[in-house]
């Protein structure tokens, strides 16, 4: 049985929360979408995202969600791209997506963007995608490790959106599932503001067992989470789900 809970939080210092995230366990289905803060129309282009997936999984149910996935994504910027064009105030906006699907014994992951999807598995936190990102670009040439990555003054430049070009790459990722473990998607409200070790100690002090955790102990631990990103300055949205992998 798959356990789930999620919240977005408008943080500290925003006016608005361009965060979107939805729960769909009808469809095995996890999303977190983070709207581009700096174009206009970010909020819209997240909620577009979490109110297509739905529509999209219902009128393609026949197909397995190993092929779907990509594909939503794919419809879901043609859509988001078209909807700026024909408004002049929305064109250029766009926002990550990351989203977990399960089907049978695996999970599938799709990413754009730097939402990101981490894999807790024997109590410990592997991240499960790249981000799309100038920094992640220079990480990749070596330029600097992720400590250095934490003080480039273009951490937060983009290098793929959903929805700010006609077409997109969609990262897919396919993971077979073991017992023992746990999944979290957020936006980078908190993995921006909480570093890798915190987040780890605060899912294993929530959830002691995650072989067997309980619906109270998932949505502790994702306020846990959200609390902790305020308290170290909360300067963006933050969205957090946690999913109990399948045994």
């Amino acid at each position: 049985m798959v356990l789930a809970a999620g919240d977005s939080h408008i943080g500290m210092k925003r006016k608005t929360n361009q965060d979107s995230i939805c729960l769909l366990p009808q469809y095995d289905l996890y999303v977190v979408a983070d709207g581009m803060g700096g174009h206009n129309g970010g909020d819209i282009a997240s909620q577009m995202s979490v109110k297509i997936f739905p529509e999209y999984f219902q009128e393609n149910n026949e197909v397995p969600n190993s092929e779907k996935l990509g594909e939503a994504i794919k419809f879901i910027n043609r859509s988001i791209y078209k909807f700026g064009q024909e408004n002049e105030a929305l064109k250029g906006m766009g926002t990550t997506v990351t989203a977990l699907c399960f089907e049978e014994n695996q999970v599938i992951i799709g990413n754009v963007g730097d939402s990101r999807t981490y894999m807790i598995h024997n109590k410990q936190l592997f991240q499960m995608t790249r981000d799309h990102s100038l920094v992640q670009e220079k990480l990749n040439l070596g330029i600097y490790d992720r400590e250095g990555a934490k003080a480039d003054p273009q951490k937060n430049v983009l290098t793929r959106t959903v929805g700010f070009e006609p077409e997109i790459d969609v990262d897919i990722y396919k993971h077979k599932i073991q017992p023992n473990t746990l999944f979290l998607l957020c936006s980078d409200g908190l993995h921006g503001k909480v570093n890798d070790e915190d987040i780890l100690e605060i899912i294993n002090k929530e959830i002691p067992d995650h072989n067997a955790p309980t619906q109270a102990q998932i949505q502790s631990a994702v306020q846990k989470l959200i609390s902790q990103a305020n308290i170290n300055g909360g300067q963006d949205n933050i969205s957090v789900i946690i999913v109990s992998g399948r045994p």
